[in-house]
């Protein structure tokens, strides 16, 4: 009943343009519904948000926001095509065209409206994830990570069936889509064959997303380099490294090739710091002037279980000594250590000093009743002149005649 009386009064409104030819004025019918559709989504989209109840209400605004363009161009094309048939200067090929074009283009609206509105709401999650104080750094970033790669592989699907669903429409593009897939054949072998990367990154994509060895803001090391995780693709990985290059990595390769993950279960980290001493070194001393300085230091988590200071190693020259700190994240680990290196070679230096590597030379004879140098190659000793007071042997200074 309210398609009938919407098209009447279409009729009726058509009748203001016979003195048109009338092609063009069925073309105007057309343009006038879609722009009484456009003014009318106007003052709903605007006045919506002014409602008593509505006007404080953040996600309300947004929405309308996010989604107008979508909703008035769905509402231009719904009035366009419910006017159609009002109109009488088209040909039947012209208003079949017509039709098939106002499903498509409903159909092709409609699909990336969804996504758009999809998007919008895993947004807003992840948003009211990260926006909680009681939830960890872990579970924000495996949220992130799942919904992230899922959102990515349900945007590809959604988008692929739409615009399938959208050329379908039109009879010569349906029959030849079902020619080809009839006639795939070789054909399809190769396409498979070329399409397997892509297909193997996609799979990984969907395993990454439920295993979780990679999330989002994972530090990994690749080639040596220390990498952030920032964008998980459906087909790839984008790492970025502390002098913030890029590294863009297939995401098969992490379910290939073994790499470190250095805050998979906990961003906390453990650094290390390895000072060479002298083997005169009192460890205790060392151990005392380590807890101290390591007690200043902004970075250390203060957790003693982390801590220790220990003698890691020795050579013929010095011994090795491992100082070791824990941090709550990967840039405060670096910190710390950089931080305690420091702190420790000044309270060597000042307190120390005797605790610095150094060489020795030992001369030992070639038996035993013989010297250690021959006296044939030992200079005698020189006596130098002293200055001052310091000085009591004879005067050796120049005089003058």
């Amino acid at each position: 009943m309210i398609k009938q009386d919407y098209v009447h009064s279409m009729s009726r409104l058509l009748a203001w343009f016979d003195w048109l030819p009338p092609s063009l004025a069925s073309t105007l019918l057309l343009c006038a519904a879609a722009l009484f559709a456009l003014l009318f989504s106007r003052l709903i989209t605007e006045a919506l948000p002014r409602l008593p109840g509505l006007r404080r209400i953040a996600f309300i605004h947004e929405t309308i926001a996010r989604l107008q363009n979508h909703v008035r161009l769905l509402l231009m094309i719904v009035a366009a095509s419910a006017a159609l048939p009002a109109t009488t200067g088209f040909t039947p090929k012209t208003i079949q065209f017509l039709a098939h074009f106002f499903v498509f283009a409903s159909i092709i609206t409609i699909g990336f409206g969804l996504i758009k509105a999809f998007r919008f709401g895993t947004d807003k999650y992840l948003d009211r994830i990260a926006n909680r104080a009681q939830v960890d750094d872990i579970t924000v970033r495996s949220h992130q990570t799942q919904i992230r790669i899922l959102r990515r592989l349900i945007e590809i699907t959604c988008g692929v069936i739409t615009v399938g669903a959208a050329l379908m429409v039109f009879e010569s593009v349906r029959q030849y889509g079902v020619s080809l897939f009839a006639s795939a054949g070789a054909a399809s072998l190769v396409v498979g064959l070329s399409a397997r990367p892509a297909l193997s990154n996609l799979i990984a994509g969907i395993q990454i997303a439920i295993t979780q060895p990679i999330r989002m803001e994972d530090m990994l090391i690749l080639n040596g380099d220390w990498a952030y995780v920032e964008e998980i693709n459906a087909t790839y990985v984008v790492l970025r490294t502390w002098d913030r290059r890029r590294y863009i990595v297939p995401i098969a390769y992490f379910l290939e090739n073994p790499f470190q993950n250095w805050t998979h279960s906990s961003p906390s980290l453990i650094g290390s710091v390895f000072l060479w001493l002298d083997y005169q070194t009192p460890m205790d001393e060392v151990r005392r002037l380590f807890h101290e300085e390591l007690k200043a230091c902004e970075n250390w988590d203060h957790d003693m279980n982390s801590v220790g200071c220990q003698v890691a190693d020795s050579n013929a020259q010095v011994i090795s000594i491992r100082l070791i700190a824990g941090a709550s994240d990967a840039n405060g680990m670096w910190n710390l250590c950089c931080d305690l290196r420091e702190r420790m070679l000044k309270r060597l230096r000042e307190d120390l000093p005797q605790s610095l590597p150094r060489g020795r030379t030992a001369i030992v004879p070639g038996a035993a009743d013989e010297p250690a140098w021959p006296d044939s190659l030992v200079s005698p000793p020189v006596n130098r002149p002293m200055s001052g007071s310091q000085y009591n042997g004879p005067d050796i200074r120049p005089t003058s005649r």
